[in-house]
């Protein structure tokens, strides 16, 4: 399989072509660029203007404001001409949809136009129609005509461009050669970049961005692949997670399909789109960014992690690494979350209420919540009271053998423990193996040949290095090419200190696994400062925002555990919400209404329901939800299902109730339930 970026085993960034932007260059190995999109109408220059000014001092380094219309672009020119007078040179990049006209006349205006290929040209109406090789070269042509004069303007006045390709605004005629993939992201957008490069215009960057961080990720590699194998170089790539909510979700998931790119070295420049005031976006920008800066990156030395240049899976498709089931762990069961409790002083029933389990004192029961860990890690002797439902301990060889139930307390060992322990759980150990770590890769195959296929074995993979997963990858490679199916628990710490910055830590390093299919479980810790100054700080997020309720450090990690296997699709605990980031086009209050739904809404597990502000972000991009909620006018509301329009330009006041009538319509509906954890 050939690779998509330049090792898979040591950082290293991809080099892509320098793009200019203004007085901002972008690619080949240029500092990777942070960048927001404001909320304001764009016919109100003074609010879009000190919104922008709020980004710029945030750190933002590009700023985009959406042109839905001629009289928005024309605008644009009185906002840059007040920035330019306040003294703010930052590079200014119009969002274009479905007008040329626009688009050319923003790009005699500002310094960076984006257009998006499904529907600049193309309009999508959600037909099924077959095209003739004759009539498809024939609609390339019509691309052409009316693409050309944007890229003549864009070459004579110096302005870059972005080809954003979104996932749920694939052309009628792209879907019905490809279909809604990944594959179709990228034909879109290298229709535009070839008609571009005819015209020798260079200035030019790409993105794949979805909803979806696993057609995200795989759709960003295609592309890689693609432009190496037909032009020879990479142009510069703008990295995002579309429509990614808000709060923990919405950090987590960009995070997922963000930092996966980031760790293979792809990416120029990032946008996280959250529905929040756009300066809240660059803090988390910055978090994803600095940890491949030198001061933060531990880069592994020559030769610690063994190359390779061929791999046994392919990281364009999603397809779960195949094991074989220990209790349950790995085969068809769900990722489990295994939660750390091993620093808490002492475990009582109150302390596995931050892990989704409630004790009543009253009924004498327990009340199990969706996000209820499968297992805690204790390092302790056995517990003084007894264990709820299904849940199990983990701990030390020495307490686990010494333990009453012994059904419920399980050993956890290293390798070489494990081969020269001579009392063994009957159904399941787990064996932690540091990967590539220093000279300790050695021993880790050797005990590898051991352990291999014992049905009684978890594997805990793990790292120290600061970014662990490269080797933790590159052990999955070595279980694969030994066909060894044991299950694998994926190990990571953190060493940061903030909110956001544990967020996109265990997202990125976690995430990036998942994704490809690696991991049957996951469990998160911290190292022992950060958990100190986590509990000291109270995990307040850097965005000024304490979106964990007061959370101990233990139930804000089980949370972002079972977030971060929402965000990558491989256990669904909790209904999702794909929400903009709201822009000018918005028509209604978006952050509000996000959230009025999801309060009312947020215990229908495994239901996803868009959030969209305007028809641009309307049927096509909400993918693959359910249920969608998207503005029409100015107080009006459209409802969807998928991507039918079930109820029409109801009143906004009315909206949410409607919402809630048309899931009980379509059997989505259960009443919430009381006091449960």
């Amino acid at each position: 399989m050939q690779l998509y970026c330049n090792s898979l085993t040591q950082y290293s960034r991809l080099k892509t072509r320098e793009v200019k932007v203004g007085n901002l260059l972008l690619g080949n190995f240029h500092p990777i660029r942070l960048q927001t999109m404001t909320t304001t109408d764009t016919m109100d220059t003074m609010a879009t203007v000190e919104q922008s000014i709020r980004c710029i001092e945030a750190g933002a380094e590009l700023v985009r404001i959406t042109a839905p219309s001629k009289k928005e672009a024309e605008n644009l020119l009185n906002i840059k001409n007040e920035l330019r007078k306040r003294g703010y040179d930052t590079p200014l990049v119009a969002d274009i949809h479905f007008t040329p006209n626009a688009a050319e006349i923003a790009a005699r205006i500002v310094e960076k136009v984006r257009v998006n290929p499904g529907n600049y040209v193309d309009k999508k109406k959600f037909e099924q129609l077959e095209y003739t090789d004759a009539e498809y070269a024939e609609e390339i042509e019509r691309i052409r005509e009316r693409f050309t004069p944007l890229v003549n303007i864009c070459k004579e006045h110096g302005t870059a461009m972005r080809i954003g390709t979104n996932h749920g605004s694939l052309s009628d005629r792209i879907m019905s050669r490809y279909g809604d993939t990944a594959n179709g992201m990228v034909e879109s957008a290298m229709e535009f970049l070839r008609i571009a490069r005819s015209l020798d215009y260079h200035n030019i960057v790409l993105s794949m961005k979805s909803s979806n961080p696993q057609v995200m990720v795989q759709a960003y590699r295609l592309l890689v692949q693609q432009m190496d194998n037909e032009f020879g170089e990479i142009y510069p790539l703008h990295l995002g997670v579309t429509e990614a909510g808000d709060g923990e979700d919405g950090r987590v998931k960009s995070a997922a399909g963000i930092g996966t790119l980031l760790e293979d070295g792809i990416g120029d420049t990032v946008r996280v789109s959250l529905t929040e005031d756009p300066e809240f976006e660059i803090p988390v920008c910055r978090d994803l960014v600095k940890r491949y800066s030198v001061d933060n990156r531990q880069l592994t030395v020559d030769g610690s992690i063994p190359a390779i240049d061929k791999i046994a899976y392919s990281p364009f498709e999603y397809q779960r690494r195949k094991t074989f089931s220990v209790d349950n762990i790995g085969g068809t069961h769900v990722p489990v979350v295994i939660a750390d409790l091993s620093k808490l002083e002492s475990i009582v029933p109150a302390s596995l209420e931050s892990v989704g389990y409630k004790y009543d004192v009253l009924t004498d029961k327990w009340n199990i919540g969706d996000g209820a860990a499968d297992y805690i890690f204790t390092g302790t002797a056995e517990l003084s009271f007894a264990l709820p439902g299904t849940l199990k301990v983990i701990t030390w060889p020495n307490y686990a053998a010494a333990a009453t139930d012994q059904l419920k307390y399980i050993p956890i060992y290293d390798g070489k423990g494990y081969v020269e322990a001579e009392r063994k759980h009957a159904a399941i150990n787990f064996v932690m193996l540091d990967c590539f770590n220093d000279d300790t890769h050695i021993n880790d195959f050797t005990y590898l040949d051991e352990l291999a296929n014992d049905k009684s074995i978890v594997l805990c993979l793990s790292n120290k290095n600061s970014h662990a997963m490269p080797a933790v990858r590159r052990m999955f490679m070595e279980l694969l090419n030994k066909n060894i199916q044991n299950p694998v628990v994926l190990i990571v710490d953190s060493h940061w200190q903030t909110t956001d910055e544990h967020l996109i830590h265990y997202a990125t390093e976690a995430g990036a696994l998942l994704l490809d299919g690696f991991g049957d479980g996951v469990c998160f810790g911290m190292t022992s400062e950060s958990y100190q100054q986590s509990t000291a700080s109270n995990q307040q997020s850097t965005a000024g925002r304490n979106y964990t309720n007061n959370a101990t450090v233990e139930q804000f990690i089980n949370s972002t555990a079972f977030s971060i296997l929402q965000a990558t699709r491989t256990r669904i605990s909790k209904t999702e919400y794909i929400s903009c980031p709201s822009c000018g086009r918005t028509l209604f209050e978006l952050q509000e209404t996000t959230a009025k739904i999801r309060s009312r809404t947020n215990h229908l597990k495994g239901i996803k329901i868009a959030i969209m502000g305007c028809i641009v972000n309307g049927p096509g991009e909400m993918a693959d939800a359910d249920f969608g909620y998207v503005g029409s006018g100015v107080g009006k509301i459209t409802l969807y299902k998928g991507k039918e329009v079930v109820k029409k330009n109801i009143n906004s006041e009315i909206a949410v109730d409607e919402l809630i009538n048309l899931l009980k319509e379509n059997d989505a509906w259960i009443e919430p339930t009381p006091n449960i954890s």
